[in-house]
């Protein structure tokens, strides 16, 4: 147990050190006092225990985060299959190491210092942001913990803090090391390759029957036949119970005069604008177009161009300058302003079009605003219709029933596989919280009222399995158009791969890619340039690791990322930075690196502690504590 504990610890080890706590204050369903009264602790390591409850409120932590990243609550099974378990007192063990070593060496924290710590916790802040008791109380409440036992773990992990600091505190990566980084990410290279397509060994010979039965019963479990399931359910949200025919003509009407300018396209107007320093200026100017001038002669005079005096096309609330607006909002089409006093000066303005204002006749918006109005009605019975759905069955009726009592749709999946497909493989795409929806319907059994599943939208998806068709072996007769072509695909990879090889020998043996390339028909390809962390669009990030996996001179192959063939090729340059030093290292790869020495550093740390404080399991209050 001790040696898996050390192997999983090298995994999770970071997270658990650098963090202020292992447990996470959340509501998991468990209390203190179920805990408390298990017998024994579950790990101990010298004179430092872990208690049932620190066990199962880590764990449920471990769960409760995977459960968000899958997208789905993880059941016992995957939890154990997964080796949650064993991460988690991975984790628990190197604290309890940890904790003895500290214990050993009478490591404290002061009273005020402690204090500090648990009044900064963002998880007792209330809504001023500072800290609150009943928040403090309540939070710890919901976890099951008493006050004293949050302090006393929280002056723990305090310590624990200290032994880490002396250890990876301070730590950063070399120089040297950075450097050889720098040139390890800055070098690039020139490959030559060549494309070793699949008609090189197509067409393919027909099997015969003899081979094609051999091969079907050498991988008779890949054409199985999954289980499949039949499923039923009905989607409950506001569009599934919103009825237009509910609303209305003066309640449309109401709407849409309430909310005209949503159905109103402002007036547009496309402004001329001419700048003058002085208001003398503007003044003659503007006088100067009453005696024959026009406004074109006045730009010209200035030096500018139209574009230069072209404001644009604005609705009025659209120009930032209200005298400006006023101003322009008030002439007629064509017409000059009088001198306008802007905000960076006297103007003359223009208006050149004018788009009148236009208004959505009601006949054109009445049956979408019927629609709005119909789902906000909707969206305020979805309770109510939940509670009349579910009385409708407890009270015996079937799920086709209660639908139909409430007008909704109970819709059939007649047959689907866990991942998603139908018997003819199929994905089936317009299933509701599919992937949910599935995990749990494969969860449960045929004929069980399950708990409905809880849409994004505030709405609810009720299921039951009525068929189960259970997993069985395929006949050869069944899949044999599917075995001839998996054996056809089989087979030229093959036929290619040994093409393949015998070309990347006569390529080592000294003939060139060009007579190589002129021998099967195809064209040599010299890429130049290519950098060791490139997601080439034609090699692909395989294709530039296996380019970068030989030494100059050096040649391979690697499939085509477009799937047809692979490409066989030689390195025939390569080229180091011409100066490198440690500052030429991203930031954020420096960081990784001295994270990585650390992390390094404290999984030697813990280790060391493992065989100095001898770690054991009481696997019976394990599993007490894992039955909760």
């Amino acid at each position: 147990m001790l040696d898996s504990l050390r192997q999983a610890a090298t995994t999770w080890i970071a997270k658990l050190l650098l963090g202020l706590l292992v447990l996470s204050f959340a509501v998991w369903g468990i209390s203190g006092q179920i805990l408390n009264g298990a017998g024994g602790a579950v790990l101990t390591a010298g004179g430092t225990s872990v208690s049932p409850l620190d066990f199962r409120l880590a764990y449920d932590r471990q769960i409760a985060e995977l459960s968000q990243r899958f997208g789905t609550r993880l059941t016992r099974e995957q939890a154990v299959a997964m080796g949650i378990d064993e991460q988690v007192l991975a984790q628990l063990a190197a604290g309890a190491v940890l904790d003895e070593t500290a214990r050993e060496m009478d490591l404290g924290l002061s009273q005020d210092k402690l204090a500090e710590l648990a009044t900064s916790d963002p998880a007792f802040r209330g809504a001023d942001g500072r800290f609150n008791r009943q928040q403090f109380e309540f939070v710890l409440r919901q976890a099951g913990m008493r006050p004293e036992d949050y302090l006393k773990n929280r002056q723990n992990a305090a310590m624990r803090q200290q032994i880490v600091d002396a250890v990876a505190g301070g730590v950063s990566a070399p120089d040297a090391l950075l450097r050889n980084v720098a040139l390890y990410r800055g070098e690039d290279r020139t490959i030559e390759y060549v494309p070793l397509p699949r008609s090189l060994v197509e067409p393919i010979e027909k099997p015969n029957e003899e081979e094609l039965q051999s091969w079907f019963e050498e991988r008779k479990d890949d054409y199985a036949a999954p289980e499949y399931r039949k499923i039923n359910y009905v989607k409950l949200e506001a569009e599934d119970i919103a009825d237009p025919s509910t609303i209305s003509d003066e309640q449309v009407r109401g709407y849409y005069e309430k909310n005209r300018v949503r159905y109103t396209t402002p007036e547009r107007r496309t402004i001329e604008q001419i700048n003058f320093s002085e208001e003398d200026d503007a003044v003659a100017a503007r006088e100067s177009m009453r005696t024959g001038a026009t406004f074109e002669g006045v730009v010209e005079m200035q030096g500018k161009t139209p574009e230069d005096i072209r404001l644009g096309t604005f609705t009025r609330a659209d120009v930032a300058d209200e005298a400006v607006a006023e101003a322009a909002f008030a002439l007629e089409e064509g017409k000059v302003s009088e001198v306008v006093q802007g905000a960076f000066g006297p103007v003359l303005l223009r208006v050149t079009e004018i788009v009148p204002e236009k208004v959505t006749p009601l006949d054109q918006v009445a049956g979408e605003i019927r629609q709005e109005l119909a789902l906000d009605e909707a969206s305020n019975l979805v309770l109510d219709t939940y509670d009349a759905y579910e009385d409708a069955r407890a009270a015996g009726q079937t799920m086709q029933e209660a639908a139909n009592a409430q007008r909704l749709t109970m819709r059939t999946v007649e047959a689907v596989d866990r991942s998603g497909r139908r018997p003819d493989g199929t994905v089936i795409e317009d299933l509701p919280q599919s992937r949910q929806l599935l995990s749990e319907a494969f969860e449960t059994d045929k004929g069980v009222e399950n708990p409905p599943i809880d849409l994004p939208s505030n709405g609810f998806l009720f299921y039951e399995v009525e068929d189960i068709v259970q997993a069985r072996e395929r006949s050869f007769a069944e899949v044999r158009e599917k075995v001839v072509e998996d054996w056809t695909e089989a087979e030229v990879e093959a036929r290619l791969a040994e093409r393949v090889k015998e070309l990347q020998d006569t390529l080592k043996g000294g003939k060139t890619l060009d007579e190589i390339a002129a021998e099967i028909g195809q064209e040599k390809v010299v890429k130049r340039g290519l950098k060791r962390e490139a997601d080439d669009p034609d090699l692909g990030r395989a294709g530039v690791a296996a380019a970068f996996s030989v030494p100059e001179g050096g040649s391979g192959a690697f499939a085509n990322p477009a799937g047809e063939g692979q490409f066989l090729f030689q390195v025939t340059e390569v080229f180091e930075p011409a100066s490198v030093s440690a500052d030429a290292v991203p930031e954020d790869v420096a960081n990784s690196l001295t994270q990585g020495i650390s992390n390094d550093l404290l999984d030697q740390l813990v280790a060391r502690l493992q065989a100095e404080h001898e770690v054991t399991v009481n696997q019976a209050a394990l599993q007490q504590a894992l039955s909760f």
